[in-house]
């Protein structure tokens, strides 16, 4: 594990079994879910508990430890691979530098290559770069919504299954079936 973030907190987990939100913002990570999730998307598995309580503020505050290794998900300790300029030309280029779900026409630099089944379900290690259909071109506020959605969707959190999320409007908002996962009638 190379990425800074994640590896800050493998580090410490090795080292002290726990690392809580206090000790995260002290080693300067202000958010420390963002951490928490680098580390999840990786593929290790990372359980959260309420139960320490803050020596600053005494109130219960969240407290991490390694989940059961059996849970690791082959694939991913490399983490997200990032998105080279090039690879961005080829669905700005399929898809005429258009937003996903607003249909606007944006200047490519607006625009984000997102995965179409998130890579907390697929991972990268479908990764295709010939194939711009895989991907979605999406502004920095449907960029949010769409990940809030999806880190909430059952599915997503415990199923984890492709064909689920190929036919949610998160991932396919020109033909869909359902909205993470509500089903929706046309």
């Amino acid at each position: 594990m190379t990425a800074k973030r994640a590896r800050a907190l493998i580090d410490y987990l090795i080292e002290h079994d726990e690392c809580s939100t206090e000790d995260l913002n002290e080693m300067g990570y202000d958010h420390p879910p963002r951490v928490v999730g680098d580390v999840k998307e990786a593929g290790i598995p990372i359980t959260m508990t309420r139960d320490r309580v803050s020596a600053k503020t005494g109130r219960k505050i969240g407290a991490y430890r390694f989940g059961d290794p059996a849970d690791i998900k082959s694939g991913r300790i490399d983490g997200r691979r990032a998105f080279s300029k090039p690879f961005k030309d080829r669905p700005v280029a399929h898809y005429g530098s258009r937003e996903a779900f607003t249909q606007e026409v944006l200047a490519p630099r607006y625009l984000q290559i997102d995965h179409r089944v998130p890579y907390q379900v697929a991972g990268d290690g479908s990764f295709d770069g010939s194939n711009p259909d895989a991907y979605m071109l999406i502004d920095a506020s449907s960029q949010r919504a769409k990940s809030w959605s999806c880190e909430n969707c059952i599915n997503a959190q415990r199923d984890r299954r492709k064909d689920v999320c190929r036919l949610c409007f998160w991932a396919s908002p020109e033909a869909y079936t359902h909205v993470a996962p509500e089903e929706v009638r046309g």
